[in-house]
């Protein structure tokens, strides 16, 4: 729509013109510079009549002659009326008809022109009315429309929220079911030590599988550590998590209830029932926020949840890395340790094989020396004869008569012999000491080889036992918190 004027520069603000007798100016047709417009109600000019007085125009009085009050002439008698003057001139007529013309037709121009502004005044305080409404209801629409902005922004940093906190209370289960998982590891590792406490003599050794069985615990108990501390973690960023959640839940029910009362608001018609006054209300101020700060505090709930996300993020990854790596290394020691003790067992293992048959070789040679032993006792036992004929013959010869006893060479191989023979029996006898020393000796590593194998043989089920023990470990998954 096109205005034509405003209420400030409307014609009827400006100089106001009498309505009565103006001065004397040139007579123009004059018309309606607006075209009337008529509300319904209204009256036609022609009904209404002014209470304007009008006067006459008064015309100077002659030089001598002075008029009655009341306005008539006096009565005279015909005979002096040719001295008489006339009170209005015929030109002074026409002249006050025309002023009189003149003053209707500005007057009705100005009613006519004040009646035209006036009904333009209501068009435009309507149109303003009008204007301000829809202003007022398209800065609700904006206002809904920003609501339902940050509202969607809520719901989605919420629902992301939500998952992450489930997300995080699913680790947290994980450390929790792997901490528990290594309670039987450990506990096998440390009665592995235990029982191999219980070698008996050298084979109490500090080996590779004591080292490997004490540095498996304390990793277990490392990790079992480190999996508690990254639980304590979790749950504290838990408790953060969810003081931003209940401030986006707060924060979005606010909005909820800010979106339906300015729906509300924004639904209203000038036809609707729930209008009434409120005087004073425009009056009231209980904002607490302008739209920067209101803006800004769900922009920081939102920050802040996203930083509790992603601290969260960087958590559950930290604890994928920390189950990876603690069930990696676990496994790494205990397949370490399983190593060391076949390989002892394979020691403990040969070594009672070679002891057993060093045992079965000993056992041999003892039956062969006994055997020696009773084959020397026979050989002395035999020599003993030829040395008692040699001796007798010796003897009988010493008996022969005078001459005779002759050192002939009878007497010289006989003395040889018995030298011989005795120096035989000596050697044997000697020989004889020595296989029984031998047979002692044999009979000392028997008894000690017998004790080896049997010490050999405790080592061996001990390990055995700890290896049976060690038969089951926990799976990767489960290490890792699946279960």
């Amino acid at each position: 729509m096109e205005f034509l004027g405003t209420t400030q520069l409307a014609s009827y603000c400006g100089t106001k013109k009498s309505c009565l007798f103006p001065d004397l100016a040139p007579t123009s047709t004059t018309k309606d510079t607006y075209q009337s417009y008529y509300l319904p109600g209204y009256r036609s000019l022609r009904s209404w009549r002014p209470s304007l007085l009008h006067k006459v125009v008064s015309v100077p009085p002659g030089s001598d002659k002075q008029f009655n009050p009341t306005g008539r002439p006096p009565t005279v008698l015909p005979a002096l009326r040719y001295t008489l003057h006339a009170r209005y001139s015929t030109h002074d007529w026409h002249h006050a008809n025309m002023v009189q013309l003149k003053g209707s037709e500005d007057s009705r121009y100005c009613a006519g022109r004040l009646n035209t502004d006036s009904m333009r005044l209501m068009q435009d305080k309507d149109q303003l009315t009008y204007q301000m409404q829809e202003d007022s209801r398209r800065n609700l629409g904006e206002r809904i429309s920003n609501i339902d902005f940050w509202r969607s922004e809520l719901i989605y940093e919420l629902e992301y929220l939500l998952k992450e906190t489930q997300a995080l209370e699913t680790a947290k289960k994980r450390l929790e079911c792997a901490a528990d998982e290594l309670q039987g590891p450990l506990k096998a590792a440390l009665e592995c030590l235990y029982h191999r406490e219980k070698r008996q003599g050298i084979d109490l050794v500090h080996d590779d599988v004591e080292k490997n069985l004490i540095k498996e615990a304390d990793v277990f108990k490392d990790c079992q550590e480190t999996l508690t501390k990254l639980a304590h973690k979790i749950s504290q960023q838990l408790s953060i998590n969810r003081d931003a959640q209940h401030a986006l839940e707060q924060d979005l029910s606010d909005k909820n209830s800010a979106h339906f009362i300015d729906e509300k608001c924004f639904n209203l018609r000038n036809t609707s029932d729930s209008i009434n006054f409120y005087h004073g209300v425009e009056k009231a101020d209980g904002t607490v926020s302008v739209p920067e700060t209101w803006a800004k505090f769900s922009e920081d709930n939102i920050r802040c949840s996203q930083h509790a996300r992603a601290n969260s993020v960087k958590l559950r990854e930290d604890t994928e890395v920390g189950l990876e790596c603690t069930s990696e290394e676990m496994w790494n020691h205990f397949i370490s340790t399983n190593l060391a003790f076949n390989n002892r067992i394979a020691e403990v293992a040969d070594a009672k094989n070679k002891l057993q048959a060093q045992l079965a070789k000993i056992l041999q040679e003892i039956f062969q020396t006994e055997d020696t032993i009773m084959l020397l006792e026979r050989s002395i036992k035999a020599k003993e004869y030829p040395l008692k004929v040699a001796q007798t013959c010796l003897a009988g010869r010493t008996k022969r008569p005078n001459i005779e006893l002759c050192r002939d060479a009878p007497q010289f191989q006989l003395i040889t012999e018995v030298y011989t023979i005795d120096d035989t029996l000596q050697t044997l006898k000697r020989r004889l000491q020595e296989a029984r020393d031998t047979l002692q000796m044999l009979l000392l590593n028997k008894s000690k080889l017998e004790h080896e194998i049997s010490v050999k043989a405790n080592s061996f089920f001990i390990d055995k036992k700890c290896m049976d023990m060690r038969s089951v470990f926990p799976s990767t998954p489960r290490l890792m918190g699946y279960t």
